[in-house]
């Protein structure tokens, strides 16, 4: 009925379809294959519990800058109270209130704060003559000392 090589073929592809079917079945049955698959739920149970921590990390520094952000406004409005009321009592001679601060460009350099220079480790000369606190013979008298080392100069009591 069948010709001998379509027996064969079919023999064949059986066998290679049966093969690759043991193989999975003995791969998944595996203890490798097992601990393998648990070691792959622990990853993303690791991974998931790592986005969910990095979600609560980012939540808590956003409502902390929020907080941070009303207690400068609660500051501010403390402030300008106090300002105003010791404007008010003190005759106008108190403090003047930080009405203007919020309008003011941050990045903007206040005219009092715009020529600041760091301070000096030494003493800036007050001539280009004059030797600087860095040179060797600063604050030395040279003259009095040739004098008192001369052999002729009479020996100071």
């Amino acid at each position: 009925m069948y010709d001998l090589t379509i027996v064969i073929a079919a023999a064949a592809a059986a066998l290679i379809a049966g093969l690759a079917a043991g193989l999975l079945i003995g791969r998944r049955s595996s203890p490798a294959g097992q601990k393998h698959r648990e070691v792959e739920r622990k990853l993303d149970q690791v991974l998931q519990d790592k986005k969910v921590y990095e979600d609560e990390v980012v939540e808590h520094f956003s409502e902390t800058a929020q907080l941070l952000n009303q207690l400068t406004s609660s500051y501010r409005d403390v402030h300008n109270h106090l300002a105003k009321g010791a404007s008010d009592l003190c005759q106008g001679k108190g403090p003047v209130a930080m009405v203007n601060a919020a309008s003011q460009d941050p990045a903007e350099i206040p005219a009092n704060l715009a020529d600041i220079q760091q301070p000096l480790d030494y003493a800036p000369k007050t001539s280009p003559d004059e030797k600087g606190m860095l040179n060797e013979e600063f604050g030395l008298d040279r003259t009095a000392t040739a004098a008192e080392e001369s052999p002729t100069a009479p020996p100071r009591v």
